[in-house]
């Protein structure tokens, strides 16, 4: 069985972005980047599949700048075979993702495809659904369990009321939630074993997808800075200002 693993290049977690004084965008300039953490239990899990003998093959893709082929080669350092890069300068949205996707699992033919849930750079969580309406393949999002066997997949998935179990038959589309795994540390050893493996790079004009933007950012700004609380000397006092300030009783 054949896994594709897509990865995304985000801001690291740890970094405190800003945003751009023309209220355009993000300042991501000489930030550091690495592997959306989603994204990263993906390939964690694809790799355990593999180490099962689930999986035959593991392989990563991911859509973006050149810079990406460093997130590809952290992939390839958890344990991916190989990748692919869909290398472009343009801004992709996730319709746009998701139709290169497409295109990477009509050349591939996968048999299952483990995403993040979402990017945490833009919170979209919308590529792993499109990607499964595109191709019409069944889909189980927020995974906090996966097993396969026998041409299907089992996901025990987190919901409001508790857990829901869904089984799935191949091929089919699972997103990660944050429970499903704990990604491993990479070692050295796999760092430089992960420079020799084989990476492809196509275009989305070799893919024949257009990924022209669909939505247009009018303005991004900093959410207001949080007003300082105050000190009541009692319960009634409480319940005055939440009755007469606040209004929220």
């Amino acid at each position: 069985m054949k896994v594709l693993v897509p990865v995304k290049r985000v801001v690291d977690y740890n970094v405190k972005v800003r945003v751009k004084s023309d209220q355009s965008g993000m300042d991501i300039a000489n930030v550091k980047m690495s592997m959306n953490p989603f994204d990263e239990i993906a390939v964690e899990e694809a790799t355990r599949l593999k180490e099962k003998g689930v999986a035959a093959e593991v392989i990563a893709v991911s859509c973006g700048v050149a810079q990406s082929q460093e997130t590809l080669r952290t992939a390839m350092a958890i344990g991916a075979d190989r990748a692919v890069l869909v290398q472009t300068d343009a801004e992709l949205q996730p319709l746009a993702v998701a139709k290169l996707l497409r295109a990477v699992v009509d050349k591939e033919q996968p048999q299952l495809v483990i995403l993040g849930k979402q990017a945490i750079d833009d919170d979209a969580n919308q590529t792993g659904q499109m990607l499964a309406a595109l191709l019409g393949w069944p889909q189980a999002t927020f995974a906090s369990k996966v097993e396969v066997a026998d041409g299907r997949a089992v996901v025990t998935r987190e919901i409001d009321g508790g857990l829901e179990t869904l089984s799935l038959t191949l091929p089919a589309i699972v997103t990660t939630d944050l429970r499903l795994n704990e990604p491993r540390y990479v070692t050295l050893p796999n760092i430089m074993k992960a420079k020799k493996k084989p990476l492809d790079t196509h275009t989305p004009e070799d893919l024949g997808v257009d990924v022209a933007p669909r939505l247009k950012t009018l303005k991004v700004s900093e959410p207001p800075a949080r007003k300082a609380g105050v000190k009541v000397a009692d319960v009634a006092a409480l319940v005055d200002k939440l009755k007469n300030e606040a209004k929220v009783v």
